[in-house]
């Protein structure tokens, strides 16, 4: 039993065991092993034949190429013998002598029918022609054989055998009885035969060589070929029978063959008998039959060509570079920025773009793609990127780079069609809309994932540039060159808007391709300084090649930077060592030696490489210099023995710009280390170029009229054992906080803080980073803001008496993408005392692991609300809160119509805008062209003046025409389009990702600086100009400087005085309108008992002011008071301490109200005694 259970099989008798063991395998094999041969059917002799004559491809082509070519021969023989026919009338015909014709030419019944019926043909033709036309019936029989299936008359009713019929009996015939071996058979009709041979020939080649072919082309042959088998079926047919009347030559026939079907008819031949005119009415007919079918055919083939686009040739993928761009859909706006931006590089110009989708262009693109610009250079192909058909269309394997894009504001078929019917049926529910918005940004994930693994397995070694929506989802494409997740720039853009105004706008024209002409035509004053610093960019070279920075080999790079800067007008960020794994920093401070392997990285109106650099005569060069010394308090002497130099930048579409040199020796000091300057010595700077002294507009109010004080110079190299040297003179913001950070104690906490890295990860792939910390998380029920628990009893943010104001995020649902909106907020570098609250607000539940993520930030809660509803606004603590950041709704995308996506944000917006008037909105928009409505106001003359700003710049051919909008020059609108810009400037500069990463705080590299900023007050204006704050702080801070915030009123532009920003309620006193806002406001607050002083219902007065943004203005731009500077400080260095933001007053009644809760709080948690 147990052998026979083993593996279920029974053991063999013993008899046959031993049989096995005496016979071995012989026995076995010889009885018990049977032979089994396949493809037996296919052994007979008719199978044979079927395999030889149709089956085999190779062996099949052979025959039909065989065949084409024996019935070319046979209308080639035709024609021979057609055109050595010289006495028609003098034919035998069927071996018996006629009688000459005796009819008069030109009569209608003078026909010789023996002519047609026969004709003279040599023994030698004959032969030829009996061989083909017996070959040919064989072939035909055996065919038929070989393909009958039980319809026999069918296949012989078909055209190609009665053609094969009548082109081959005949000749049959005629070898049998002798007489009939004039007989006249058609021959010329193996055109037609040809011709389907030809069709079939093509379609066989195509599947041997394993070659995808053009339907276009081949129906292009095909409609050629049948035009000329009419041309040669109608010649011959009107050459032969018009032997029976006037004599024409085939020649002749041809040319009236020719000039008839053209309709063009000139009459110096034409047709005399009847035979031949009906011969030539009935050829009309079928060439008015058969035509038109074969152009239908190829016209539905050349409109299906152009849905599908075209091919990339494999010639000219050899001869030419091409980049290859994937997107699901192609709409105007994506198409036409990524044309701008990457044809803007002057080195890209001979490039192909090829654009692969799926989906049929719109017509808006279509049209886009056949202007001049774009038509030679751009070919569109439909097909998709997972089948590698398509790929080879497009020359993937080939191509230079990959880009690849993700959905943004589009539906697929099905989510349409789910929508359409969810709004019909009105049946499902909120929880329905909320995953269906969810899965819309995965599902574009999905679809850029699969389409990158596509073409990394179809094209290992192409360069690939990535674009995704979610962070959660860039892990599977993380093996990408570039790879752009909108959500981690989109939120750390926000959060840094918060910190430093109008950071988005500076981001923006960054990354944006611009020569800085924009403005230049402009009347006022800011547009054309805000327009020309709207053109630097972030360049890189090496030092060793570099005229720039090449003289300050060896000097730290804080001297390198500020002397640049003075010298040239350049703004040097960066540097990155020759070594492959070192990282690239921005402004590593004085203590990093520049060699001449570095790379540096600067800001500038366009690259060194384009600048020239003009040597100025030395008579005027010494003009200017002893107008300088005469002006000077205290003059520099001059070394005779060296040469000044006077560079001028000629800037492609810029003008030059002066820049000044002076002597370095003489005023830093001859010394290496960090020297004070003796006495009070002032630093000569030169004199203002284009701009009003400010001694003309006198000291700032309240400023004593006194010497300049003096400014430390920057340190050509900082030793190991220099000290931080006492700033004699620091600035306002400094010393207030230096004085508030020694005296004050700002915070108590019952639970400790602690910096290190966020426990828990909000994704995989996140880059972890150092952060203010809670040492013990709170617990969940503590997040959220206006529901009380056992640990806390507070309903409302006024509650908590936060010592600064807060900000509030307001979001459709909780994305995990949010935590880089935290992260930049409570970095580890910013003091303590200077972080806000944050209250992110979301329409939808939030899940656990959100949860889990914020729960170890201080001061970050949440709340369920909308923004559309007052009440919530006010437990969110609008009132308290000095900004707003309103996040684009997944939601509203699935608008019919693509630009109404924004509809619902602008609208709320415009509400929270009328209501509180002096809070700061920061919004984020899907579309870029619908910030015009932001902040609308119908009266606003100086906006639509604006408005035709950005046409006029748009009709100059500006990629950022929408620069001019007061929305966006001020940081209150941003759109994630906007950073598509920065994956196509990733192709010529790849470094671009990398340095915005740093500057957002999305990365923080070793020794690497970060984005700061430093508000300048009126006791500040001693430093007069930019070029002196660069020194100061390079000096001092080693901070760096890299733009400017400022904000203007109307009053200063005297050019446009007479276009008041005046809004449609007056800004002396309350309106009707305002007021009912104003009693609607207060009336919510009395329900949560909020002090009525909180409500400022006036309009403020930065709805008359004009902010905008200057990326490295010049060296001699005059200070005003309010600017703020663009900072990076350095990771090293002298700690110098962010400006205190602004307290926030609270009133006394409501300290008392909650007292209760502040004597005795419960629980643990951080902010009962904030």
């Amino acid at each position: 039993m147990a052998e026979a259970s083993f593996g279920g099989v029974p053991p063999l008798p013993p008899r046959y065991r031993f049989r096995d063991l005496v016979l071995g395998d012989h026995f076995s094999e010889a009885e018990d092993r049977v032979r089994v041969e396949f493809f037996v059917n296919e052994q007979s002799f008719k199978e044979r034949l079927h395999l030889y004559f149709i089956k085999n491809q190779r062996s099949t082509l052979r025959i039909r190429l065989v065949n084409c070519v024996f019935k070319l021969l046979t209308v080639i023989l035709y024609l021979i013998r057609a055109s050595t026919d010289q006495e028609p009338k003098e034919v035998k015909c069927f071996g018996l002598e006629h009688p000459h014709n005796t009819c008069t030419p030109g009569e209608a019944d003078c026909i010789y029918w023996p002519a047609i019926l026969c004709v003279d043909r040599k023994d030698w033709m004959f032969g030829l022609q009996c061989a083909f036309a017996l070959i040919n019936l064989f072939q035909v029989l055996l065919l038929l054989f070989l393909n009958y299936k039980g319809n026999i008359l069918q296949q012989i009713m078909s055209i190609s055998m009665v053609l094969e019929a009548v082109t081959t009996i005949p000749f049959v015939i005629t070898v049998v009885w002798p007489e009939s071996h004039d007989l006249f058979v058609p021959v010329f009709l193996n055109c037609w035969l040809a011709k389907e041979l030809l069709e079939n020939l093509f379609n066989d080649l195509h599947r041997v060589m394993q070659r995808p072919h053009s339907a276009l082309s081949q129906q292009v042959f095909i409609l050629i070929v049948t035009i000329m088998c009419l041309i040669i079926t109608c010649a011959c047919g009107i050459h032969h029978l018009e032997r029976a009347g006037l004599e024409i030559t085939v020649f002749e026939a041809l040319y009236f063959t020719v000039v008839t079907f053209s309709t063009v008819g000139y009459g110096d031949i034409k047709v005399e008998i009847w035979p031949s005119q009906l011969f030539v009415i009935l050829m009309i007919a079928a060439a008015l039959v058969v035509l038109p079918v074969q152009m239908e055919k190829m016209a539905l083939l050349l409109i299906e060509k152009q849905k599908q686009g075209g091919t990339y040739s494999n010639h000219r993928a050899r001869t030419e570079k091409h980049v290859v761009m994937c997107a699901s859909t192609l709409h105007y706006d994506l198409v036409n920025d990524f044309l701008n931006e990457f044809y803007a590089h002057a080195h890209l110009q001979d490039f192909f773009v090829v654009m692969l989708t799926p989906s049929e262009l719109e017509a808006t693109v279509k049209w886009l793609l056949q202007v001049p610009l774009w038509s030679q250079r751009v070919i569109y192909i439909q097909g998709s990127v997972l089948k590698d058909t398509d790929l080879v269309r497009c020359r993937m394997d080939q191509a230079e780079a990959c880009f690849i894009l993700s959905p943004r504001n589009k539906m697929d078929r099905i989510e349409a069609a789910l929508l359409k019917n969810w709004k019909r049926k009105k049946r499902f529910g909120e929880k329905f809309k909320l995953i269906f918005n969810r899965s819309m940004r995965d599902r574009a994930d999905q679809q850029t994932i699969l389409r990158t693994w596509a073409v990394k397995d179809f094209a290992p070694n192409i360069p690939l540039y990535v674009q995704i929506m979610k962070p959660e989802n860039k892990f599977h494409v993380q093996f990408a060159d570039h790879v752009v997740c909108e959500d981690e720039f989109k939120y750390a853009l926000l959060a840094n808007n918060c910190l430093c105004p109008a950071t988005s706008t500076f981001v923006t024209l960054l990354i944006h391709t611009s020569r800085g002409v924009e403005g230049e035509s402009a009347s006022s004053h800011w547009q054309k300084v805000y327009g020309r610093c709207s053109g630097n960019e972030i360049y890189h070279i090496q030092l060793k090649t570099s005229r720039f920075f090449g003289e300050y080999e060896g000097k730290s790079f804080t001297f390198a930077t500020f002397n640049a800067h003075k010298k040239y007008g350049v703004s040097l960020i960066g540097i990155k060592r020759q070594d492959c794994v070192a990282d690239l920093q921005l402004n590593p401070g004085p203590k990093h030696i520049l060699k001449d392997t570095d790379t540096c990285y600067y800001m500038n109106i366009t690259k060194e490489e384009y600048s020239s650099f003009i040597l100025a005569h030395p008579r005027e060069e010494k003009e200017k210099i002893d107008k300088k010394d005469s002006k000077s308090s205290s003059p520099i002497t001059s070394d005779p023995n060296v040469s000044k130099l006077e560079s001028a930048i000629c800037s492609v579409g810029t003008l030059p710009i002066e820049m000044h040199e002076q002597n370095n020796h003489q005023v830093y000091g001859r010394s290496s280390t960090l020297q004070v300057p003796s006495g009070d010595r002032n630093l000569l700077m030169p004199q203002p170029v284009g701009e009003e002294s400010i001694s003309e507009n006198g000291p700032p109010p309240g400023a004593r009229r006194q010497r300049r004080p003096s400014i430390m110079p920057v340190s050509e190299v900082m030793m190991a054992d220099n000290l931080p040297l006492r700033d004699h003179k620091p600035l306002y913001a400094h010393k207030e906080v230096q004085e508030e950070g020694e005296d004050s104690i700002i915070w108590e906490e019952e639970e400790k803080w602690i910096k290190g890295i966020p426990p828990v990860m909000p994704y995989i792939g996140y880059s972890p980073m150092m952060c203010h910390l809670l040492e013990t998380p709170k617990q969940h029920c503590c997040l959220e803001l206006d529901k009380p628990c056992e640990h806390k009893s507070w309903t409302h943010a006024g509650e908590f008496n936060w010592p600064n104001n807060n900000i509030i995020i307001a979001a459709e649902y909780a994305a995990q993408g949010m935590v880089n909106f935290i992260v930049p907020l409570r970095a580890h570098f910013r003091p303590k005392h200077t972080l806000k609250p944050i209250i992110i607000m979301v329409e939808k539940s939030v899940d656990h692991n959100f949860l889990e993520c914020i729960s170890s930030f201080p001061m970050v809660y949440f709340m369920i609300g909308l923004l559309e509803s007052l009440d919530d606004l006010l437990r969110a603590g609008i009132l308290q809160s000095d900004t707003i950041v309103v996040v684009d709704r997944e939601s509203s995308k699935l608008a019919e119509e693509d630009y109404m996506a924004d509809a619902n944000q602008v609208v709320a917006v415009q509400t929270m805008f009328r209501l509180f008037p002096s809070t700061t909105i920061i919004t984020e928009l899907t579309h870029a062209a619908n910030m015009r409505f932001m902040q609308f106001r119908a009266k606003d003359f100086y906006a639509l003046h604006m408005a035709e700003k950005q046409k006029i710049e748009k009709e100059k051919g500006s990629n950022i025409a929408y620069m001019f909008r007061l929305p966006f020059a001020a940081g209150n609108v941003f759109s994630a389009s906007m950073l598509d810009t920065m994956l196509y400037q990733s192709y010529v500069k790849d470094y671009t990702i990398s340095i915005v990463r740093l500057l957002l705080g999305l990365d923080q590299g070793n020794n690497s600086g970060y984005l700061a900023e430093l508000p300048i007050t009126a006791e500040d204006m001693w430093i007069r100009t930019y070029g002196r704050l660069y020194q100061k702080l390079c000096s001092t801070s080693h901070e760096i400087p890299i733009g400017i915030y400022r904000t203007v009123g109307q009053n200063d532009n005297k050019s446009e005085c007479s276009l008041p920003m005046e809004d449609d309620d007056s800004l002396q006193g309350f309106t009707a309108e305002r007021k009912e806002l104003a009693n609607m406001v207060r009336i919510k607050m009395k329900k949560f008992d909020l002090p009525e002083e909180e409500y400022d219902s006036e309009a403020s007065d930065k709805r008359n002011k004009i902010s905008y943004v200057m990326i490295n203005p010049s060296f001699d731009m005059k200070l005003e008071v309010d600017d703020i500077i663009y900072l990076i400080k350095p990771a090293g260095g002298p700690k110098t301490p962010s400006p205190m933001p602004p307290r926030r007053k609270f009133s006394s009644r409501r300290k008392t109200t909650h007292q209760r809760f502040r004597a005795e709080p419960q629980g643990s948690n951080v902010d009962t005694k904030l």
